[in-house]
């Protein structure tokens, strides 16, 4: 008997000592927020593999991200080894739309031909933002890959935090959602801040548009833009909604509002109300902080981006960028139909706002921005393939920080800290640690853009062009973007001005070795 109390008394002292030291470390928020029992999620992650082989799911087969597009985002916010072995797992026989990028045997004019380890080398925007409407603070965006519009309150101010100071490290913008901007963005991260519905951080005392604030806001901040959200793609034609769990205090002073009640934004703005009243609304926000602006929307009827070009052509008023977010959806909360079935998909709504700027005449002078799962490789160059100038990573980067997709965005009860308020779960989120990780995800994903623009042959993933991807059948047959899309083979990916800009920024960048690892 004595054996088995010794057994016992070791497996007591064993488990202790793990909790405390779960308890403590860092490096990982499960572990400190479920001491003990957080193991079996390793282990059984370990596992998963072989288990989904012989009984579950495939790789490739979890949804809204599989197994394998986060096992690369945590590996490369880890900067452990982000290569695939043995072949793909994806069903390519059988799949319809499948995207291939056709490589070149031959290299285009300077494009760079480096060696793998030297991985890090600026990718700035290939046009500058604000330039063709002469704003005063027109500037480059210094990294095509940045963080996407999540609010604090739908994030922890940790998670915004890390996010922040990632953004900080990787010179890239993170934008701050219709949240208003909070204290956890001013760590040294370039802002992009989002004017919604509601006018968060933006009003008065009754709720409504307040300019001057919004100068004195943006003044305080390094706010590089400002997006006007029309509609965003997890909740399009909805409105914002902070369920009244993670209404803490704090975002109760930030925002205006009271606290532990059901936050919802109205469905659409209060201070204009057609594309001729926004027009004003935005030359008025230009004017008044010198910033480019800019819109943000999901897509379902097409007449306001038809009378959106009409209004731009006349060239007197004019956004100097458009936001697509895709309606498959995001952290935001909202009713299932929402998140399912309104708004067009990514590929489809971005073509058709592209396709109407483009026959006007107007793609040059304004800086197209991407969203919805575009922070995986393959879906970020079919963006770039289709017209893309930025894209914006979202759920994406909060997995670089920590996110397992548990799903409990709208619930306050994230395992992990990164989707909720309760500071039960936040404690085990370590801003030192995370904020690296998201800034390695955003490098990694800019290092694995300049590889494949190199095997198409061009020097920056904004010459990569509709006809270098091809949309196959399974094994039967492949159509390019540009016919799948209905764009015109006339219309150039971008105009020579812009091309032989950015030619030289990154040809020169190579010649230099500058901003190489």
């Amino acid at each position: 008997m004595r054996w088995r109390y010794a057994v016992l008394g070791g497996a007591a002292v064993a488990g202790a000592a793990t909790a405390v030291h779960d308890l403590v470390q860092r490096k990982h928020a499960i572990l400190r927020n479920f001491p003990v029992v957080g193991h079996g999620r390793f282990l059984v992650e370990r596992i998963g593999p072989e288990l989904r082989q012989y009984i579950v799911t495939s790789n490739d087969e979890e949804r809204p991200f599989s197994r394998d597009q986060r096992s690369w985002v945590y590996a490369s916010s880890k900067l452990e080894n982000n290569y695939f072995g043995f072949g793909t797992d994806n069903d390519v026989e059988r799949v319809e739309g499948y995207p291939i990028i056709k490589h070149r045997t031959f290299t285009g004019t300077g494009a760079a031909v480096m060696p793998h380890a030297q991985e890090e080398i600026v990718l700035p925007c290939a046009k500058v933002m604000g330039a063709s409407r002469g704003r005063t603070h027109a500037f480059r965006p210094q990294s095509v890959v940045n963080i996407s519009g999540m609010s604090f309150g739908s994030l922890s101010g940790k998670a915004i935090e890390s996010l922040n100071k990632g953004a900080a490290m990787a010179g890239c913008l993170q934008n701050t959602g219709e949240g208003a901007l909070a204290p956890h963005h001013r760590h040294g991260g370039d802002i992009v801040f989002q004017i919604g519905t509601a006018y968060f951080g933006c009003r008065d005392e009754h709720g409504r548009f307040d300019l001057s604030r919004l100068v004195d806001l943006v003044q305080s901040a390094p706010v590089k833009a400002i997006e006007v959200k029309l509609s965003q793609g997890a909740k399009p034609g909805l409105g914002g909604m902070l369920p009244g769990e993670k209404v803490s205090q704090e975002i109760a002073d930030i925002r205006g509002i009271p606290v532990g009640q059901d936050c919802a934004s109205p469905s659409r703005h209060a201070v204009f109300h057609d594309v001729d009243s926004m027009l004003d609304f935005v030359e008025t926000v230009a004017q008044a902080t010198g910033l480019p602006v800019g819109i943000k929307s999901a897509v379902g009827n097409l007449t306001m981006w038809d009378e959106l070009t009409e209004a731009m052509a006349g060239g007197d008023r004019g956004v100097d960028f458009v936001n697509v977010d895709g309606g498959e959806g995001g952290t935001g909360a909202a009713p299932m139909i929402f998140a399912d079935s309104v708004a067009y998909p990514f590929r489809i709504a971005f073509s058709e706002v592209y396709r109407r700027f483009a026959a006007a005449g107007l793609s040059d002078d304004v800086v197209f921005v991407g969203a919805g799962k575009l922070g995986i490789p393959e879906n970020a160059v079919v963006a770039f393939a289709l017209g893309a100038d930025l894209i914006n990573a979202g759920r994406e980067a909060m997995m670089s920080i920590g996110c397992i997709q548990a799903q409990k965005c709208h619930t306050d009860h994230c395992p992990v800290g990164v989707a909720t308020q309760d500071p039960r779960y936040t404690r085990g989120l370590d801003v030192s640690l995370k904020s690296v990780r998201a800034a390695n995800y955003v490098r990694s994903l800019r290092r694995d853009l300049l590889k494949v623009s190199e095997a198409v042959g061009v020097v920056h993933p904004g010459l990569i062009s509709p006809r270098d991807v091809d949309l196959v059948d399974g094994t039967r047959s492949a159509v390019g973007l540009a016919e799948t899309y209905g764009y015109d083979p006339s219309w150039p990916r971008l105009g020579p001005a812009l091309v032989q800009e950015i030619e030289a920024i990154m040809v020169a960048q190579d010649a230099s070795g500058a901003g190489r690892a």
